[in-house]
């Protein structure tokens, strides 16, 4: 059984394997045993309620519980840019028009800035390749947002999620070689190292504060713009089937999409449900695939469950309640793993079911 828990102290070392496996672009990830320990403890004081806001940020990771191996790692800020500035180009539009020349140009533009500080932020998705089969990615990434469901008041209103951008076949960003490399004279990975320890003082001190005309980028890098890494649409289409979008905010170094959406409008968000638990019945037929959570923000657990339900209770086995570590008649939060169906329309579900079956099985990763 797979098992959705928050990160401990004794995961440095598999969460330095997966670091390891993640290769560059995941800026939150990195492959610094010191920084991932420092990651953990925060994310614990975090549960703990021993930080200020500014400083809050979760860590989960996703355990095998037969082999107790950890294959992914996600994770939670609460609120992004009250310490150092979160930085990301906004993409408009601008009218350029002579009468006496009879020319009008409609130029595509970047303009570097702030627009998200304060928000929260999902991040540091990384499910092990070796596990990306049987709805893993589907625990790893939405499990997040049942926490988040639970414990609305610790987050802000709007909360976003950094794509990875797209890389080429020898790891080169096509946005950075067309912008950053111009500016801070310095590799892809460098700077998202950089950055994925805090160190982020180059960004204000050598980007452009002014507006960049795409026209005048390379055409790869105008290619990328707001376009997301191969193995980061599986993730991509899970965000937007929750309720996330893409309102013109890309990010500074991979020119990668960032999602955003109202807390209150996510589809978890909406639809999970309090219900108590009840032994399972033997000749129980499954209603559907479940996302199932305590209430436990101290020791936070989900699992994933082909189970039953009626109108305010779930059935699970002796082991489900084992590993949730509640008792029968507690109370649960669920929610729906996929988002609900039109049956009414055939050619919809059999979309839906092919969609669910893709990104059951494709690449797990985002910033």
């Amino acid at each position: 059984m797979m098992l959705f828990r928050a990160a401990q102290i004794n995961d440095v070392q598999a969460l330095m394997h997966l670091a390891d496996k993640s290769g560059s672009g995941l800026t939150s990830l990195q492959a610094d045993e010191e920084k991932i320990a420092a990651r953990i403890d925060r994310s614990m004081h975090t549960i703990q309620g021993l930080l200020p806001l500014s400083e809050q940020g979760y860590l989960f990771v996703l355990e095998d519980t037969m082999s107790r191996k950890v294959v992914g790692v996600s994770g939670i800020e609460v609120a992004v840019g009250l310490t150092e500035p979160w930085y990301s180009f906004r993409t408009s539009i601008m009218n350029h028009a002579s009468r006496q020349l009879g020319i009008r140009r409609f130029e595509r533009e970047l303009m570097i800035c702030n627009d998200h500080t304060g928000y929260s932020e999902l991040c540091t998705l990384f499910l092990d390749p070796e596990w990306r089969h049987s709805r893993n990615g589907h625990l790893l990434s939405k499990a997040r947002l049942l926490f988040v469901a639970g414990f609305k008041k610790r987050f802000a209103k709007k909360i976003v999620a950094e794509m990875r951008g797209v890389q080429d076949a020898n790891g080169k960003s096509p946005f950075w070689e067309s912008i950053g490399r111009c500016f801070c004279e310095i590799d892809f990975d460098h700077a998202d190292y950089l950055t994925g320890v805090g160190k982020k003082s180059f960004i204000g001190e050598l980007m452009p504060h002014g507006p960049i005309y795409t026209s005048m980028l390379s055409e790869d890098a105008q290619a990328v713009i707001g376009k997301v890494h191969a193995q980061t649409e599986a993730a991509k289409g899970m965000l937007e089937g929750e309720g996330f979008r893409h309102e013109g905010y890309v990010d500074i170094f991979d020119g990668g999409a960032t999602l955003e959406a109202y807390v209150n409008e996510l589809r978890i968000v909406q639809t999970s449900e309090m219900l108590n638990v009840l032994p399972l019945k033997n000749l129980a037929t499954p209603d559907n695939f479940f996302l199932i959570s305590n209430e436990n923000d101290q020791n936070f657990r989900v699992i994933l469950a082909h189970s039953t339900r009626d109108s305010d209770s779930i059935y699970l086995t002796h082991q489900q309640i084992d590993h949730l570590e509640i008792n029968f008649n507690s109370a649960v939060r669920i929610a729906s793993v996929y988002p609900e169906m039109d049956l009414s329309n055939s050619s919809a579900l059999a979309s839906r079911i092919r969609l669910n079956r893709e990104l059951s099985t494709t690449s797990m990763e985002s910033k």
